[in-house]
């Protein structure tokens, strides 16, 4: 392949809680899908705890687990047909390393890379993989999809709440939902504002 001849792209979308990342990926790989292209969806620690990708509207699809020790750049080549197009989603959770392994796909293998999740984790700070993607990405993307704090301001962080307190310190993974009983991690889209105070909603008059 020449180095004018490259017309494929990484291509990363990005945004909190609830803002429809997955629903995006499956409907982009739909669509390539019926133009007779042929690709793979991927996944990393999806909310089911199943190799697949689910929304929060109902849509569910198969999905490649991308375990840490799985080399992106050999999974494609080892399938029996040629690949156009990779639907990563959770991708923030996947190593730096096939982060890399993505890019070189979009570089020397012309494969078609999109790659859907958070930007930070629940202390605000960049997931490794996502700061790579910002880094190396031909185009990255904010999901315009509104998603309110419990104020009206847009949320924009996303906190882990067990019971009623917002937790600090921790493992930067750890899976929970925005939905989940009060003796369960779980996840809450807040404004910097609330995310920073730790309100978690307006306090009783």
């Amino acid at each position: 392949m020449s180095e004018s001849a490259c017309t494929t792209s990484l291509k990363f979308f990005w945004g909190p809680m609830d803002c429809g990342k997955s629903t995006l990926a499956l409907q982009i790989g739909h669509n390539h899908a019926r133009q007779g292209r042929r690709g793979l969806v991927l996944t990393r620690l999806d909310r089911s705890m199943k190799p697949q990708v689910t929304t929060r509207i109902g849509l569910v699809a198969a999905a490649i687990e991308v375990e840490p020790s799985l080399n992106l750049a050999e999974l494609v080549r080892e399938q029996p047909f040629k690949v156009d197009y990779l639907i990563c989603d959770e991708a923030c959770f996947y190593t730096v390393a096939q982060i890399e392994q993505l890019a070189d796909l979009v570089d020397y293998h012309e494969v078609d890379v999109y790659a859907f999740g958070l930007a930070t984790d629940f202390t605000s700070h960049l997931f490794p993989a996502a700061q790579r993607l910002f880094e190396l990405a031909d185009e990255v993307f904010r999901l315009q999809v509104e998603v309110l704090c419990w104020c009206g301001r847009p949320g924009r962080l996303n906190a882990r709440v067990f019971g009623d307190t917002v937790v600090r310190e921790g493992e930067q993974i750890v899976i929970g939902d925005t939905a989940a009983d009060d003796d369960q991690v779980r996840y809450q889209v807040l404004c910097r504002r609330h995310y920073r105070s730790g309100a978690l909603a307006a306090a009783a008059v």
